[in-house]
């Protein structure tokens, strides 16, 4: 029953009182003791953090570096902490309220959603593993207040985009920061993509770049109209000896983040109310359903993201890719047409 007097007379006709009513339903103590020490055992091995690892280990190989990095930052920072070391199989939905509760209070709601989202998916694995019974998240729905959208700001007015773009024109600075401004609009990719863009991604021959999408780490292609392809061979035979498109001013890394957002504010371009190098995204993608009448399908492909269709198939790079290959010449030309003040031409005169 133990040693005296580290366990008390009390305690030890407590322990006797249990092993005869083990014994009566024809359990032996001593293989019972062992059971349970073992199970104490495969809990502690199975902790919240040990298995967070383990699922983040599996999975992240598939995913971008720089979304793979804020995840497990999130964890180690904001959720570890507080329920890391507990077993996953006995963490309830009011403990990890708590946790993300301590994210929130922070006033940073987006993280707060996001982490609760990645525990989500560590208990759906610790369930599928027999690590425990149930995600105790589904119970916290609604416990979060909703985030506000964020929306990039954009232009998507034809009239305001032909203005934007004859301004590049009178653009005074580097000649390498004047042709990330040209393309930003002609490949609408997302501004990290853009700036990070390598030329072994680019097949002239091929009128293609293909790269992996930093959101979702999916291979991507973008077709090159000829209009971004002589961008593109100004800038060779500038950095094309070099690794980066777009190289800094160190050649072995790109330019800054904030060098398209800090060209449109030379421009007199307002980054919070005007136009972003987000924004242009948002540009393509109304003009191009609304102006130019191109399948929403077609868009949000070329637009790298990730749509179910019918069949439930998320995202392919060389889906639609004759269709987006028509659509990223026509966008180049209708560019084009309205920076030189020429009036909206209907799509299938545009074709013809």
């Amino acid at each position: 029953m133990g040693v005296y007097p580290e366990v008390g007379l009390k305690a030890a006709r407590d322990r006797r009182d249990e092993a005869r009513r083990l014994i009566a339903e024809g359990i032996d103590p001593g293989e019972n003791r062992k059971i349970q020490k073992a199970a104490r055992h495969d809990r502690a091995e199975n902790s919240f953090e040990v298995v967070a690892r383990e699922w983040f280990a599996k999975f992240s190989p598939n995913w971008a570096v720089s979304h793979s990095s804020k995840i497990i930052r999130r964890l180690e920072s904001d959720v570890f902490p507080w329920i890391g070391g507990k077993p996953i199989a006995e963490i309830k939905a009011f403990e990890l309220r708590l946790a993300i509760k301590k994210i929130e209070s922070r006033g940073v709601l987006e993280t707060a959603h996001r982490a609760l989202q990645n525990c989500s998916q560590i208990f759906r694995y610790a369930v599928a593993h027999g690590l425990c019974e149930r995600d105790p998240s589904v119970d916290l729905r609604g416990a979060l207040p909703p985030v506000k959208g964020r929306n990039f700001a954009a232009i998507v007015d034809p009239a305001g985009v032909a203005k934007l773009l004859r301004s590049f024109d009178s653009f005074t600075g580097s000649y390498t920061t004047l042709c990330a401004l040209r393309l930003s609009p002609l490949v609408f990719v997302r501004p990290g993509e853009l700036r990070k863009a390598e030329w072994s991604q680019i097949n002239f021959e091929a009128g293609e770049w293909s790269y992996v999408a930093s959101k979702k780490g999916n291979a991507h292609i973008v077709p090159l109209a000829t209009q971004t392809i002589s961008v593109l061979q100004d800038m060779f035979s500038l950095t094309g000896h070099g690794r980066y498109v777009f190289a800094g001013r160190n050649p072995q890394k790109p330019m800054s983040e904030n060098t398209v957002n800090a060209a449109l504010r030379r421009l007199g371009y307002d980054t919070q109310k005007d136009i972003t190098g987000h924004g242009f995204r948002a540009m393509a993608r109304t003009i191009l359903h609304e102006e130019l009448h191109f399948d929403p399908a077609v868009i949000e492909h070329q637009l790298a993201h990730s749509v179910p269709d019918v069949l439930g198939t998320a995202y392919n790079r060389t889906k639609f890719l004759k269709e987006r290959r028509l659509m990223m010449q026509t966008w180049a030309d209708y560019l084009d047409r309205i920076k030189a003040g020429a009036e909206i031409i209907p799509l299938q005169d545009i074709s013809a």
